[in-house]
């Protein structure tokens, strides 16, 4: 069932960041849905092609994402599909290559399938429970540095600006990038040993990354060290913890200061 689910996520998935990539830096309309968090075409579109594609699909699936209204209905499914058709709309909007689509596949709670595209840099990143984790068909797992200093940490670049990560410089070298979601991706596929804020998160800003981040070998948790519980009624999620599980402890410590 999941390699006929990751298989249709990641069709769905390319045909969106194919919309995507039509409006990047071309004329399209940003509406605002708050500070810091605009809506484009681009994602509005993106979600019509998922929403058709994966329902169309899957019709008994519950469904979740950040540009369809919620209702309760999803609440009452064991298999729920966790959507942000556009992630880092920001980065979107500004010209910088760094926005994922999301697809992630919930049962009973637990993320079992993600898949992550970002359609400017032709990267596809997907990982299923028992399927291992891949980047455009080759496998990937998350590094074996096993020691808090000399890690690398991909950051939201807002907090680095803030100075979150200055009193830690001389253990871990932070890099700023702008999706939450691809952050993920980029642990999972060795690039940096962790990403983490205190800052609440959105399920599908998380959910298909937990899949392949974990897929890959990888440890994902709240700022408590709890482990991700999806499809709540209260999509949100108490901070971000995400690594290559042996620098976790000290990640989450450094969090707790």
């Amino acid at each position: 069932m999941l390699e006929h689910a990751l298989g249709l996520a990641r069709e769905a998935a390319i045909e969106a960041g194919a919309a995507i990539r039509g409006f990047y830096k071309d004329e399209y309309t940003v509406r605002d849905k708050g500070e810091d968090n605009p809506v484009t075409d681009a994602d509005l579109a993106a979600d019509k092609i998922l929403e058709t594609r994966l329902r169309g699909a899957f019709p008994d699936y519950g469904w979740l994402s950040e540009e369809t209204a919620d209702t309760p209905a999803r609440l009452e499914k064991s298999h729920v599909w966790i959507i942000d058709p556009l992630d880092g709309t920001r980065e979107f909007t500004m010209g910088i290559p760094e926005f994922v689509v999301s697809v992630g596949l919930v049962i009973d709670g637990r993320a079992v399938l993600g898949v992550l595209y970002n359609p400017i840099k032709e990267q596809l990143f997907t990982g299923a429970q028992g399927l291992g984790a891949h980047l455009n068909g080759k496998p990937i797992k998350v590094t074996d540095h096993t020691a808090l200093q000399g890690s690398t940490v991909v950051c939201s670049r807002t907090e680095m600006k803030k100075g979150w990560f200055d009193e830690f410089s001389d253990v871990l070298t932070p890099v700023p990038v702008g999706s939450v979601a691809y952050k993920f991706g980029l642990v999972a596929a060795g690039e940096a040993e962790s990403t983490f804020t205190p800052r609440p998160r959105s399920e599908w800003d998380i959910c298909g990354g937990v899949a392949i981040v974990e897929a890959a070998g990888g440890r994902c948790t709240d700022k408590t060290g709890a482990d991700y519980v999806f499809n709540r009624p209260k999509p949100l999620v108490d901070g971000v913890a995400v690594s290559n599980g042996h620098v976790h402890d000290a990640i989450l410590e450094i969090m707790n200061r």
